[in-house]
């Protein structure tokens, strides 16, 4: 593999407000003007109301607007392909073309330092088979952490990858599951309890939720993978305000500030301790989802009951 910049893949759909600001912060970002820009639009779910086609047309036009990168190309959908499988599909075709890959969707904002991170942590652990992910994204926690470490949960508000630890990938959630269950590795892999990710995979098992961010996660655990993180944050994800398929309404995630500097340096590969237990306060502390959520996510468990 050369040094070549990796190439970023936008996954949009109806938020031309939310998908314009993630392209400005993109096009602000040093090393836009020599990266390759691959934008998959969403199509229309069947019977869509004309607000919401207006707006899955007003998000195409904007990305056709201007010269985002140093090329754009431009895939639309014909019909509805929903989140998890438009990732999917995506990252695994350019993934498979150019080895590596860096990942935004449409509500991702990003600090002029991310692309820069982002390839130089490509090529830094390159032939290191047990760094599988690289997250742009880190939560606010309370305490202060190096600025880069190893915590293993893959973090996909601004991401990236190799093909090597792509082709790990297992989209079957029942598979997933059902070995964490048998590895007797539930606890670890909701970080001591703490946090949704065993919660997401069941959903996904019994129908109630199709994601594609906790199958990853899962998938990458299985093999004992390492995720580098930076600290401070280098995105910040502005969708949390009711306006996705999968987000409430919440600035529990909101960063402060966004990273002036980042130093990549050689790091024992280990996971930062203080960076588990920070996360394990986070997400112990972590605001219920609104009550609308939770009602909405039974109903559509009891729909499929009588289905």
């Amino acid at each position: 593999m050369t040094n070549r910049l990796a190439p970023v893949v936008l996954f949009v759909y109806n938020r031309p407000k939310h998908t314009l600001k993630t392209l400005r912060a993109l096009q602000k970002n040093k090393g836009s003007a020599e990266t390759d820009l691959y934008i998959f639009c969403d199509g229309a779910e069947p019977n869509a109301n004309s607000s919401n086609l207006q707006k899955i047309q007003e998000v195409r036009q904007l990305v056709r607007s201007e010269k985002w990168c140093k090329t754009v190309t431009i895939r639309e959908a014909k019909s509805n392909q929903g989140l998890a499988d438009s990732i999917v599909k995506g990252v695994t075709e350019i993934i498979n073309k150019y080895q590596k890959i860096i990942v935004l969707e449409d509500d991702i904002e990003t600090s002029p330092l991310f692309l820069k991170f982002m390839n130089e942590a490509l090529d830094f652990y390159e032939n290191e088979e047990k760094v599988m992910h690289l997250s742009g994204y880190m939560f606010p926690v309370k305490v202060p952490l190096p600025p880069t470490f190893f915590f293993n949960t893959t973090s996909c508000w601004g991401w990236a990858t190799w093909k090597r630890a792509w082709d790990y990938f297992n989209p079957d959630a029942e598979f997933l599951l059902h070995e964490l269950q048998t590895r007797n590795l539930t606890h670890q892999f909701s970080v001591e309890s703490s946090s949704s990710h065993l919660q997401q995979l069941e959903a996904n098992v019994n129908g109630t939720l199709k994601t594609w961010a906790v199958k990853w996660y899962a998938s990458v655990f299985l093999q004992n993978g390492f995720c580098l993180h930076p600290y401070p944050s280098l995105t910040q994800n502005i969708g949390q305000d009711s306006t996705g398929v999968h987000s409430g309404s919440t600035n529990y995630y909101t960063v402060p500030e966004l990273a002036e500097t980042i130093t990549l340096e050689k790091i024992p590969l280990k996971e930062s301790e203080k960076a588990r237990k920070a996360m394990q306060y986070f997400w112990k502390n972590e605001p219920k989802a609104p009550l609308i959520y939770r009602i909405q996510s039974k109903f559509r468990k009891l729909q499929r009951l009588f289905d």
